[in-house]
């Protein structure tokens, strides 16, 4: 009987003792996180997301594993990621943000047209409207981290597309509310796709043209089907790195910490390359012999302003006195000194 109580004692004993064991190997395993992305593992998207994967890795000595998922392979697109990163689906995600203006407006700020076209300025109106776009992920239990932005938006097609005539009944793919609207207006036949639905169509004959970066254009390998692109530089979108707040909120503070230095220097980065990029891009366009029309026309320039007068009137419509706001002080920052 003594000999029994014993042995179980020491049992209870082990148990114990492996299960301590258990949960100190368990706290010395690094935390795992899934990070998605829609675009190529070559898109300067993938590639900031990859620098930032890094930081973190090296900030917390890599006790926090994030690993990229590129090509929509987890399958959710831009327009999944929201509400995936929202139910902690997936922990952080790289989305396009025109495709949660119906989330909200403010996501349709950076693709509004000819606001702003060149780098400083987008960053400019970024900068400026940050507290709103934090707004919108905070409400909806996400944390912003960063921004992506990308190259100015142009027109890749079959044919020259350098005036008005070259638009009409294009059937053309768009990425947002916003290009769909400004190119109706200047008479083409808009598509809003997802990227992970470009190539694919452009195969099939299902579009003959598309809106997006020669960025985008060279990592999809545009010069299989399209032979012309013209530097409209409609805008430069932005796409925004947003986390779950309580996968977050679980980390511990010297690991939080890491993912916010980590995002701001990210944000930074993104900024600096993405500068140094449209070259780079050029060049690639130029071995497979893309014709490349930059600047365009003044003409056609004036012709696409006024048809995306009215979609820069109805975006202020829908957000009101915030969107008021942000261009007024947008407005103010440009003006000279």
């Amino acid at each position: 009987m003594i000999d029994s109580l014993h042995h179980r004692i020491g049992l209870l004993a082990l148990i114990a003792g492996t299960a301590a064991g258990g949960l100190a190997l368990n706290a010395q395993a690094a935390t795992q996180m899934d990070f998605s992305n829609e675009y190529n593992a070559s898109s300067i998207h993938a590639e900031g997301d990859a620098w930032f994967i890094q930081r973190v890795e090296e900030l917390t000595d890599d006790e926090l594993e994030i690993t990229l998922h590129t090509g929509a392979s987890l399958g959710f697109r831009s327009a999944d990621h929201f509400y995936a990163v929202a139910d902690n689906a997936v922990q952080i995600a790289d989305t396009l943000s025109g495709t949660l203006g119906g989330i909200d407006p403010i996501f349709l700020l950076s693709s509004l047209p000819f606001l702003a076209d060149d780098v400083e300025s987008a960053k400019t109106l970024y900068e400026i409207a940050r507290p709103e776009y934090e707004k919108v992920f905070s409400e909806n239990n996400q944390v912003l981290l960063y921004a992506s932005p990308w190259p100015a938006s142009g027109i890749w097609s079959k044919d020259p597309v350098t005036d008005m005539e070259g638009l009409q009944d294009l059937k053309i793919r768009t990425y947002d509310r916003n290009g769909t609207e400004i190119l109706r207006n200047a008479g083409a036949a808009p598509v809003k796709l997802s990227w992970a639905d470009v190539v694919p169509q452009l195969a099939t004959g299902g579009i003959e043209a598309v809106l997006t970066s020669a960025e985008s254009g060279a990592n999809g390998s545009f010069w299989e089907h399209l032979n012309d692109f013209s530097a409209i530089k409609y805008a430069i979108p932005l796409n925004m790195v947003h986390m779950n707040r309580d996968a977050f909120e679980s980390l511990d503070a010297s690991e939080q910490d890491a993912i916010m230095q980590a995002a701001r220097e990210t944000d930074e980065h993104n900024w600096e390359v993405v500068k140094e990029r449209v070259a780079q891009n050029y060049e690639t366009l130029e071995s497979h012999d893309i014709a490349i029309h930059d600047p365009i026309p003044d003409a056609f320039r004036a012709g696409l302003e006024d048809a995306a007068t009215p979609v820069v009137d109805n975006w202020l419509d829908n957000i009101g006195e915030r969107g008021e706001r942000i261009l007024e002080d947008f407005d103010n920052a440009q003006a000279p000194q």
